[in-house]
């Protein structure tokens, strides 16, 4: 794998392109998530995927999918970016946080199961964090099982994060956006509350919000205990496949008052509700989820 391209602002986030020895690209993020600062928390957002298989309607790395990463491949990423930050080639930061969510569907890699073990032996000293984010195909229960062992043995007491991408409650509608065979909201439910053990982090469900896609959080309490599962609200990222859909984010700036109604009616529900807007100017750089630099891997 070899570093060849890398741009954005290197005080909030930087997108990397790297290619393999056959010639496929794949992307990698570094970023920081103000008002924290580098020193207090640092991400880096790693590919598990040549492109990717799914073709969600709001992610650009779908429909050119070329192959799976391997586990070297994807802590090759992580070194990178740590070597790009810091000289001594160890993250010095309070919260060390690497999440399997840049190009395709981790949960269709059984190789990130080997990379999260990696990834711990490798920084032992640090406070390495970890997070997947995964539409949850179908086969991802057994996936889900596996790791809940790696979590347990390598990032116990509040080190992981799951996350499941649900984006709506009609069922019609996620399988248009998301077009592969997922678990069912009971199937998904029983699988996140086995994840949990006392310390850890609550599963979190994301909703993209979307105009006229529907939620409802009625729906979402008949399956989901807020006990063991949080919501978290995003706005749609300006993806040229969202776009080529139809698909228009309700929050954009200046609009973000548009959740308002989503997150009260989540909180009457019960749910915890975090809104996860970011900063707008990773909309330039490329950075947020589902951007993918389509103009570097066209050179």
């Amino acid at each position: 794998m070899r570093l060849i391209s890398s741009s954005g602002n290197p005080d909030l986030a930087m997108v990397h392109v790297a290619e393999d020895e056959d010639g496929r690209r794949l992307e990698f993020v570094d970023s920081i998530q103000p008002p924290r600062t580098r020193g207090e928390k640092w991400v880096v957002i790693v590919s598990t995927m040549f492109g990717c298989p799914v073709g969600c309607q709001m992610c650009d790395a779908g429909g050119d999918f070329q192959g799976k990463v391997d586990t070297e491949g994807m802590l090759w990423q992580v070194r990178q970016a740590v070597k790009e930050r810091f000289d001594n080639g160890s993250p010095r930061t309070d919260m060390f946080k690497v999440q399997f969510a840049r190009m395709g569907e981790p949960a269709l890699n059984e190789e990130v199961l080997d990379a999260l073990v990696g990834l711990r032996n490798e920084y032992p000293e640090t406070s390495v964090y970890a997070s997947v984010s995964t539409v949850g195909p179908v086969v991802s229960r057994a996936f889900i099982d596996r790791l809940k062992g790696v979590r347990d043995e390598h990032y116990a007491n509040g080190r992981f994060q799951l996350q499941f991408s649900i984006h709506s409650t009609d069922l019609d509608v996620r399988s248009r956006l998301c077009p592969i065979r997922t678990l069912s909201f009971e199937e998904m439910a029983g699988v996140g509350a086995g994840f949990r053990e006392p310390g850890d982090k609550r599963v979190t469900l994301n909703f993209c919000l979307i105009e006229g896609i529907p939620i409802d959080p009625e729906v979402v309490r008949r399956h989901f205990d807020p006990e063991h599962f949080l919501i978290k609200l995003t706005p749609l990222n300006p993806t040229d496949r969202a776009r080529s859909a139809g698909l228009r984010t309700l929050i954009e700036k200046d609009r973000e008052e548009a959740a308002q109604s989503y997150i009260d009616a989540f909180r009457e529900q019960g749910f915890d509700v975090l809104l996860s807007i970011g900063e707008y100017e990773e909309n330039r750089i490329g950075s947020n989820c589902g951007q993918y630099l389509g103009r570097i891997a066209a050179r």
